[in-house]
Parts: C-alpha cells; sequence; structure tokens
C-alpha cells in the first residue's frame, strides 16, 4: 500500500482517537482487534478521503448506538418457526471457505420471496448474519490462519430470477443501504452464477453506472460457475447450487445439511443457538423485531434502484416471456 494510503490511515486513526467513549466502545466491536483494516474499508468506500471517511464511520456508530446494534446477536427471532419461515424466504448461508480463509457466502437472490415476515425482521435477520460474521466466523478464520481476515466473498445464485421481482426492490435497497453505509467493503468479490437473461438485460445498464472498484469486484461466470470457482476453493466450500450444472438453487434439496441456505445447516444452527444462549442472559427478554432506521442511501446508489425499476418496467412490456430465457 502507498505511502498516501497509509497517511489516510494515520489522520483517520488520529480523528477516530477523538470521539466520545460510546463511539469508541462500538467501534471496539466493528474491527475486533482490526482497527487499521476497518479504517482501511472506510476510506476505499469514500476513496479515500479522510474527512469523508470519517463522516461515514461516526455516522455508522452512531447508527449502531441509535438502534442497538451492538447487542443485536441478543435478540434471537421468536418463534423459532417464524425464524425458519425467513429462512427459507431469505436466501442466504455460509458455505465454506476459500483457500485463502474468506468465508463463502451463498445467496439465492432468483428465488428469495421476502413474503413470509415484516421488513423489519428481514432486515434485523440479515444484520444478525452481518454481525455473526464480523463478531464470530471473521476473527476464528483469522486465528486459524495467523492473519487478519476482515472480507468474504458472495456467490450470487440468479436462478429463477422473474420480473416479479421488481416488487422486492425496495426491501432489497433497505438491506443494499445498511451494507453500503455500514459495513462497507466487506466483500471481496461477487461471483454471479445461474444468470438468466432478465440479469444480463439489467446488467448492461447499470454496469456503466458502478465506481470502478465495484465493477472489479464483479464477476459473471457461466453456467453453474463450478470449474472457475474450484480455482479459490474447495469442492466442499461450494455453494450447493453450484456443484453441478443445471442445479440451480436447490430448493428441493432444503432438509440437505448441505444446503446453505436451510436452517438446518450448521451455520445457521450454531448463529441461532448463539442469539438465543446470549439473550438468556437477559433479565427480560424483548418480543418482537428490531425496528432499524434505515439510513437514506446515496444518490449514485438511489439512481441505480431506479434504473433497474425502469428496466423491469421495459422488459414487461415488450415480453413477459423473457424470464426463463438463458444469455
Amino acid at each position: 500500500m502507498g505511502a498516501a494510503a497509509e497517511d489516510a490511515v494515520q489522520q483517520l486513526g488520529l480523528l477516530m482517537d477523538q470521539v466520545e467513549a460510546p463511539l469508541r466502545r462500538s467501534f471496539q466491536n466493528v474491527h475486533q482487534g482490526h482497527p487499521r483494516e476497518t479504517m482501511l474499508r472506510f476510506l476505499k468506500a469514500r476513496e479515500w478521503n479522510v474527512s469523508k471517511a470519517h463522516k461515514m464511520l461516526v455516522d455508522s456508530l452512531n447508527w449502531r448506538i441509535q438502534n442497538e446494534i451492538d447487542n443485536v446477536l441478543e435478540r434471537p427471532i421468536l418463534p423459532v418457526d417464524l425464524y425458519r419461515s425467513i429462512r427459507g424466504s431469505q436466501l442466504i448461508g455460509l458455505s465454506g471457505y476459500t483457500k485463502e480463509g474468506l468465508p463463502v457466502f451463498g445467496i439465492g437472490v432468483g428465488q428469495s420471496t421476502y413474503d413470509k415476515a415484516s421488513v423489519h425482521y428481514y432486515v434485523q435477520s440479515h444484520i444478525q448474519i452481518n454481525e455473526y460474521r464480523d463478531r464470530i466466523i471473521l476473527p476464528m478464520s483469522s486465528k486459524k490462519f495467523g492473519r487478519p481476515i476482515t472480507t468474504c466473498i458472495k456467490v450470487l445464485d440468479m436462478t429463477g430470477l422473474k420480473l416479479s421481482a421488481m416488487s422486492q426492490m425496495k426491501m432489497l435497497s433497505s438491506i443494499s443501504t445498511v451494507d453500503d453505509l455500514n459495513y462497507p467493503e466487506k466483500s471481496e468479490t461477487y461471483y454471479i452464477v445461474n444468470v438468466p437473461y432478465i440479469f444480463s438485460a439489467c446488467w448492461k445498464v447499470v454496469k456503466p453506472l458502478l465506481q470502478e472498484r465495484t465493477k472489479k469486484k464483479v464477476k459473471v461466470l457461466s453456467g453453474c460457475g463450478r470449474d472457475e470457482l474450484l480455482q479459490i476453493m474447495d469442492y466442499s466450500s461450494l455453494p450447493h447450487f453450484c456443484r453441478r450444472e443445471g442445479s440451480g438453487s436447490s430448493k428441493h434439496l432444503s432438509v440437505d445439511v448441505d444446503d446453505c441456505f436451510s436452517p438446518d445447516h450448521p451455520f445457521h444452527k450454531e448463529l441461532y443457538s448463539h442469539t438465543t444462549e446470549q439473550s438468556s442472559h437477559k433479565e427480560l427478554l424483548k418480543m418482537g423485531s428490531l425496528h432499524v432506521s434505515i439510513p437514506e442511501p446515496d444518490l449514485d446508489d438511489a439512481k441505480i434502484v431506479e434504473v433497474i425499476e425502469a428496466e423491469f418496467h421495459k422488459m414487461g412490456g415488450q415480453n413477459g416471456s423473457t424470464n426463463g430465457h438463458k444469455v
């Protein structure tokens, strides 16, 4: 890393030393012993502008305090049947690790329906996964590999993506905004697999709007992406939908522990056990969802959502039968 970048980290560090005690405590939950790497992420997200990165980081810490994010892993989603229904409609899971120790998260973009609970539960569930990743998974991987591991990779399965997904744009935009403003630069690479026509059409109009560093992170693979992904991870770490051509999201394998979306997958069982165990230390367990305030998205991100919605409308008007066609 260049001298200018190192200087930016030092400047940001001096500014962070001056923040109030509650912000410093929350910052410890964020950086998990690796403050330098965390400051680097916020600097990258603001194109190395120290004052903008400082504002972004302080805003994020205030958001954490105001919404009790530091305690979110003490708030299990109850009852357990509701948790399981959320897992079946918000498809995400840890499938394994790359050869370099980065966690591999599979995400079923095309077949997530987000129709079993309120937006508050889905946002709470997403934040819990983020926090469990950052406080439990990444520190364990760092210890195992003997170096700071603070990012992950994501494999996005587009199987089943249809024009009707436009109805989920508000939900997806809320989750994306939470990530962009509070968990920036946590994903090293986005691998996109099982791509239908509808994604390819949207990608052509969205790609030019993305920042260069984001474009470099996105890799659209052919088919299920198995061969390319096996270059960076073992077969056992492949998400289930990448293990053979035409396997898709494999919703029919929901009882299979190899299905990283399943609530019975070890990752989800461990996360849920962790939240219920943490909650047992509290005198009063609050019922209901955690109502997290969603920050206003950046203007560039809002523009991208508008473009996607417009493209969906256009395709819907032209020919709804394009939904299932492959590239």
